[in-house]
């Protein structure tokens, strides 16, 4: 048996788990800031841009999308989320902008996924015909299924991490009206012990004193 064709599959297994694709961060986006991203990108590349305000104010940011010479290709005002895909028509830097000028106080924390070009196959997969055609096919099914998992589970933060902060959010709100609440019982209640005690409050008989 040929140990080279038994490593391949095998090596495959160990890439389809370091695998990285495309870029992926989260980062916080200051009241009246903007920040904007630079890739290099050749020309006729699939770009897919997704993003996603997970905290701050609205839930919502405006996004730019600009090509080398200046095109906008994508714009949105006043966004929580999206995901597009483009095809690069020139070669060069295109720009993703995300910007909070319209926020006086509140900032955001967003996250993005920008990548450039299609998924690369699985590095020996294809070289050799042999026996083993059938599990290289296993091997990249079973690549495909990590990366949705992989996938699933980013998007799966992000909505427990969104649900998690409107939760404390309105926990606070409830909080906050509860101490209003409580103060405004307080001072009614007090104000109704002095107006009560006024009514029952023995009042002194006015004397007037008259010369014959």
């Amino acid at each position: 048996m040929n140990v080279r064709m038994v490593l391949i599959p095998i090596s495959a297994i160990f890439a389809c788990l370091v695998a990285v694709a495309g870029v992926e961060l989260t980062f916080e986006l200051q009241d009246n800031d903007k920040q904007c991203f630079y890739e290099n990108v050749p020309v006729n590349t699939s770009i897919t841009l997704e993003f996603q305000v997970v905290t701050g104010g609205q839930y919502d940011v405006d996004v730019t999308f600009e090509a080398p010479n200046k095109e906008i290709i994508y714009k949105q005002v006043k966004t929580q989320f999206d995901s597009q895909t483009f095809t690069s028509k020139i070669p060069g830097v295109y720009v993703a902008c995300f910007s909070n000028e319209f926020s006086t106080f509140s900032h955001k924390i967003v996250y993005m996924n920008f990548q450039v070009g299609d998924e690369q196959p699985l590095p020996g997969l294809g070289r050799e015909i042999s026996a083993f055609t059938q599990l290289q096919s296993a091997v990249q099914e079973i690549h495909n299924h990590l990366s949705k998992i992989d996938d699933y589970q980013t998007h799966h933060r992000l909505k427990e991490t969104k649900g998690r902060k409107r939760a404390e959010e309105l926990n606070e709100r409830v909080m906050w009206w509860s101490i209003l609440e409580t103060i405004l019982i307080l001072v009614s209640a007090i104000g109704q012990v002095f107006i009560v005690k006024n009514f029952f409050s023995e009042r002194k008989p006015l004397h007037i004193n008259s010369k014959m």
